[in-house]
């Protein structure tokens, strides 16, 4: 393994499909994995036996987001990534934009206020502490729009384009640092706008999708650039194994066209997904209407029976 600036020069075979994955994990990201599936099931096993009910669609949706992540960290796509930047940028386009998703869809914070008991009086158990997180000053920062498109954005722009990318990707733990950045970035940035936990902002669901097309245009200007680039950007990637038989400038293109591609994704996701939240409010406060008016129902009558009541006292007179 070379640290020069040249990047990483790893001797891999050459990556084919036909090769099937290799289990390469990466020792952070599956145990954080393993023990993110294992809280999970945990609290939905807990709400069961306390006769609570709890989604199944959310199960499967933070399950499948934990996997993706499992899959571009916990095998040999991990290291193919370390050389290649087509693969680099289908973990970064999964793990920032599509992780994200599938994970919030889950609903982890709402079934963690659930599942953990009520603390007594005066006393700060691990669901007080969470709640306190929610309603921090923090929190309202890293979640507010001002904050979330532009970091998501940055995290394009100026990491590649920088000379940070190559010093992180010198080493596997550089390496691991950035994917848990790109993590909390498109955490940060779906959140407001797809999230189901509760959380400080939440906007109207026109706003959100004005936020959420505010950027992903960004994506696409992105793999643009790396697709017309006449020469290599990333110096990282300049010069790929000898064994892999790939071009530099090929395999930007090619990563160009994968962040160019994959940012239509998760609009797509997100907009449908938006479009269901919507027609469930909707449905839910008209069901809230429709029992508020049954509750007041008796007393417009009676009011209505007593003005006529009193009209026709008045024609009696």
């Amino acid at each position: 393994m070379d640290h020069s600036g040249h990047g990483m020069t790893m001797d891999l075979p050459p990556f084919t499909l036909g090769r099937g994955l290799q289990w390469s994990a990466d020792p952070f990201f599956l145990v954080a994995c393993v023990l993110g599936l294992a809280l999970y099931g945990f609290g939905v096993l807990r709400l069961r036996r306390r006769g609570d009910s709890w989604p199944v669609a959310r199960t499967v949706s933070f399950t499948v987001g934990v996997l993706t992540i499992a899959l571009m960290m916990c095998t040999a796509l991990n290291d193919y990534g370390m050389v290649m930047f087509s693969v680099h940028m289908v973990q970064h386009m999964i793990i920032s934009m599509l992780s994200p998703i599938l994970l919030l869809l889950g609903a982890p914070v709402t079934l963690a206020l659930r599942a953990l008991p009520v603390a007594g009086r005066g006393r700060k158990g691990p669901r007080e502490l969470l709640l306190a997180v929610l309603h921090s000053r923090y929190m309202r920062i890293v979640t507010h729009p001002a904050f979330t498109i532009p970091m998501f954005i940055a995290s394009l722009y100026g990491l590649y384009f920088t000379p940070l990318f190559d010093t992180l990707m010198g080493s596997r733990t550089g390496h691991v640092v950035m994917m848990i950045h790109f993590l909390a970035v498109g955490v940060a940035f779906f959140w407001p706008i797809i999230g189901v936990d509760p959380g400080p902002h939440r906007p109207g669901h026109l706003m959100r999708m004005l936020e959420l097309f505010a950027g992903m245009p960004f994506h696409a200007f992105f793999g643009i650039a790396l697709m017309m680039a006449s020469a290599p950007m990333v110096k990282t990637f300049e010069h790929p194994p000898a064994s892999l038989g790939l071009d530099a400038l090929s395999d930007q293109n090619a990563a160009g066209g994968i962040a160019w591609a994959f940012s239509e994704v998760p609009s797509v996701l997100v907009l449908i997904a938006l479009l269901f939240q919507w027609y469930a409010s909707e449905k839910r406060q008209a069901k809230r209407s429709d029992r508020a008016a049954d509750r007041d129902g008796d007393q417009e009558l009676e009011a209505y029976n007593a003005y006529l009541a009193s009209l026709n006292a008045r024609g009696g007179g």
